[in-house]
């Protein structure tokens, strides 16, 4: 049995639905064709036991015991292999669907990794979500029933050559009526697929509204903005259960073909074969052969009309996967990157300089700037350099090692406190909440570092938050740290505190920090204010109140709220 998931999913070919499924069944083609050699195997037993069984019966009616144990052993056989081959086909047959599941997710989490920030702005989080919840089920269906449906198909075909072997005219019915019956599931399926594609869009769109309202909620309850917001999730909530009524409509009459087409198929086979033995053109033992392979006859025809089901379904999925992965990430790697030495960060655009090794607080009258200037400096966007070099020039994974962006509404993830904010175990941890003052914080938990928080965080206040955050980048200890407005939901005091531990803590390191706040303003050793994009003034934060008026009416004003 293969260990999942596997350690390399491969390159996927997104290029179609159909070519990313085909890439599945390729990727795990040795137990994808074990799986369809043992569901002929299962299958092939189950369609060969009806024969036996009737040559059993016509040996008794003759009176001949040596030929009814020779048929009995050999149906024992038959049995025990279709048995032992039934066990192993959905052991492999779980392992396709896992293993396409696994894959997918592989997949899309390393194109989410690859996108970085183009990924919220491109794609709703809903879309994302789905992907991971409903859509690998389906796919993984998709590629399970591949199996299944060879060995019914091939059952089906080994029915109809006994079938006509025992009357012509009895094979001729299943040889005509199995197309027949599968054109009829087939009219359903394209409705189903049109019907389940627009339900996933409207799904995703409203796991994508319900996330945003959820994370906004304090601030619409602030703005009064609560009841617009719920009247339009129920509006978009209204329009999926009505889209997802129509695709149950469609889902019933498949499933209710898929049971009827079958039944009228074996009462037609079984009365036909009746008058054929009535007529004394079959014997009675074909007679219950024949109507062993008309009661048998159900199950591959199910799976075959099941198979045409969870394809479509898989494609449907499939289609959202492949969308995902067409997207291309607003910064690429070069072709050759070079590597960055050590100098001075350069924000070309506003004329922002950051030298090395030193504290520089950036002030910007629309803190919009700020946080575009601090988009730049860590290559969220092109346009800043580092010792003379751009950093498009470096690969992402150079300027993401040497660089890191603290933004401030970056998220606590679930699960314990300790792995989301030092994963790697460094020992840095105590450290790092000290200077962030959020010693207390973990203190006060039930577990201590151990302890399991909500999604997002949301246990936590928003000032705590924000100083378990600021330990989380501490702890990354980058050469160059960005923190966007690190401090504004805490009280003075606490900012204070963190300012001045901050300071001793990235001693002699690049430290940048997006803020207005007086007190952060006046342990950096430089600041730089801009007006329009652009850099107005730059030197020590008493300096620029003496000399920049509009520089101190700003921080004077942020002083006083």
């Amino acid at each position: 049995m293969r260990i999942l998931p596997e350690p390399d999913p491969g390159l996927p070919d997104s290029r179609s639905a159909a070519r990313y499924l085909f890439w599945l069944v390729r990727r795990s083609r040795l137990t994808v064709v074990l799986a369809a050699a043992l569901a002929i195997l299962w299958m092939g037993c189950q369609s060969l036991a009806p024969a036996m069984v009737g040559q059993a019966v016509d040996a008794a009616v003759d009176r001949d015991g040596r030929e009814l144990a020779g048929w009995t052993m050999l149906l024992f056989g038959v049995g025990t292999m279709q048995a032992v081959t039934g066990i192993m086909r959905h052991r492999f047959a779980v392992t396709n669907w896992l293993g396409a599941a696994f894959r997918t997710v592989q997949v899309v989490v390393r194109q989410a990794n690859r996108l970085g920030a183009t990924l919220p702005r491109r794609l709703d989080a809903g879309e994302v979500v789905a992907i991971g919840t409903s859509d690998i089920s389906h796919i993984g269906g998709a590629v399970d029933i591949l199996s299944r449906g060879i060995g019914s198909l091939l059952a089906v075909a080994t029915i109809t050559v006994l079938l006509l072997r025992i009357s012509v005219p009895l094979g001729m019915i299943v040889l005509l009526g199995v197309p027949v019956m599968m054109l009829v599931v087939g009219l359903l399926i394209g409705p189903l697929h049109r019907r389940q594609r627009e339900y996933r869009r409207l799904q995703g769109r409203l796991t994508g509204q319900a996330a945003d309202l959820v994370s906004g909620l304090r601030v619409l309850r602030g703005v009064g903005g609560e009841p617009i917001m719920a009247a339009r999730y129920r509006a978009a909530s209204q329009a999926l259960r009505a889209a997802g009524v129509r695709t149950a409509r469609v889902e019933a009459l498949l499933e209710a073909a898929q049971v009827l087409l079958p039944g009228v198929f074996l009462v037609l086979l079984t009365w036909l074969g009746a008058r054929s033995a009535w007529a004394g053109r079959i014997t009675v033992g074909q007679l219950v052969s024949f109507y062993a392979y008309a009661a048998f006859l159900v199950a591959p025809l199910r799976q075959l009309t099941e198979a045409v089901d969870k394809i479509t379904r898989g494609h449907v999925s499939s289609r959202r996967v492949v969308a995902m992965l067409a997207v291309e990430p607003a910064l690429t790697d070069p072709d050759r990157g070079v590597p960055l030495p050590a100098g001075e960060l350069v924000d070309i655009e506003s004329g922002v300089r950051v030298p090395p090794g030193r504290m520089t607080a950036i002030v910007a009258a629309l803190p919009s700037d700020a946080a575009r200037i601090a988009d730049r400096l860590g290559r969220y966007a092109d346009g800043a350099t580092l010792g003379g070099v751009a950093l498009a020039a470096a690969s992402l994974s150079q300027v993401r090692e040497r660089i890191l962006v603290a933004e401030n509404d970056a998220r606590l993830f679930a699960g314990p406190l300790e792995s989301d904010l030092d994963p790697y175990r460094t020992g840095a941890l105590p450290e790092a909440l000290e200077v962030a003052s959020a010693s207390g914080i973990v203190a006060a938990l039930p577990d201590g570092a151990a302890t399991v928080v909500a999604e997002r965080g949301r246990s936590f206040s928003g000032g705590q938050q924000q100083r378990l955050r600021l330990a989380r980048a501490l702890i990354a200890d980058p050469d160059t740290l960005i923190l966007v407005e690190p401090t504004n939901a805490v009280d003075a005091h606490t900012e204070a505190r963190i300012a001045d531990r901050l300071r001793a803590a990235r001693s002699g390191r690049t430290t940048v920090i997006c803020t207005s706040s007086p007190l952060m303003l006046s342990r950096a050793d430089q600041v730089c204010y801009v007006e329009s994009g652009r850099l107005v003034a730059a030197g020590p934060h008493d300096v620029l109140l003496r000399t920049t008026r509009a520089y101190a009416r700003m921080v004077l004003r942020e002083d006083q709220s």
